[in-house]
């Protein structure tokens, strides 16, 4: 029997990149600043202050990005598959049904958030895989953005409980019982669903390109996986090679 290699694109995030040329810049702009200081005698001058502050930041920022997956997306021809520093969750392409950009609309006002939107055909399937550790760190990263779609809906004041904290016991309409941060986790997706019809957030940060283009990607995965992964290595192949 012969087995085919399976394709495989993987995507860099933007806010990922360049993080160990920030830091390098960073360190070496700190150690020449600390050598002038210390050859030139005189105090330290409100200028080389505001520079070796710069370059505290520069290494903090390089730092935070060097921590961070060096793909933060994977897509197969089954599945999705996002990697965050603290683990990672998975789509199956049978389980996608769409993507989009997450909208609430209330008295002829639009809010879009700055991630794109999935749409599950079976949330159970989603939750039996994800482990606990991630589940809760997204609750916790992601909670701005429910938070402004919350707020969208209760200008008046009137929130349900349940939109601002996730209770710890879920129950799916299968039956299907979890506890909890990966009930917490169900229930953020409930509620999300509820008020913008889309069950997961992929934030923009963890993207390669715009939340629009991505958005038609997936989209374009889900159709047809096979072409659309092919076409997409061989415009990166076309890219390198230019």
């Amino acid at each position: 029997m012969v087995k085919c290699k399976q394709s495989v694109l993987k995507l860099r995030a933007q806010g990922a990149r360049n993080g160990i040329e920030i830091l390098t810049v960073g360190a070496i702009g700190l150690i020449f600043i600390m050598l002038v200081n210390l050859l030139r005698p005189g105090e330290i001058s409100l200028l080389e202050i505001f520079l070796v502050s710069l370059c505290l930041a520069a290494i903090f920022v390089g730092f935070l990005k060097t921590q961070e997956p060096f793909y933060s997306l994977v897509i197969t021809e089954q599945e999705l598959i996002y990697q965050h520093k603290y683990g990672y969750w998975s789509v199956k392409q049978k389980n996608f049904q769409h993507s989009g950009i997450p909208k609430v609309e209330q008295e002829f006002e639009q809010l879009e958030l700055n991630a794109v939107g999935i749409k599950l055909y079976n949330t159970d399937e989603f939750l039996s895989q994800l482990a606990p550790r991630i589940a809760g760190k997204l609750l916790i990263e992601q909670r701005h953005l429910f938070m402004q779609v919350v707020q969208k809906h209760c200008k008046n004041g009137n929130c349900p409980s349940e939109w601002l904290i996730e209770d710890n016991h879920y129950t799916s309409v299968h039956g299907c019982s979890f506890d909890g941060l990966i009930a917490m986790f169900a229930n953020r997706m409930r509620h999300l669903q509820q008020l913008t019809g889309y069950d997961l957030l992929l934030p923009a940060s963890a993207l390669d390109s715009s939340i629009w283009d991505f958005s038609r990607s997936l989209n374009a995965w889900r159709s047809n996986p096979v072409v659309f992964i092919q076409s997409q290595l061989e415009r990166k192949t076309f890219d390198n090679k230019r």
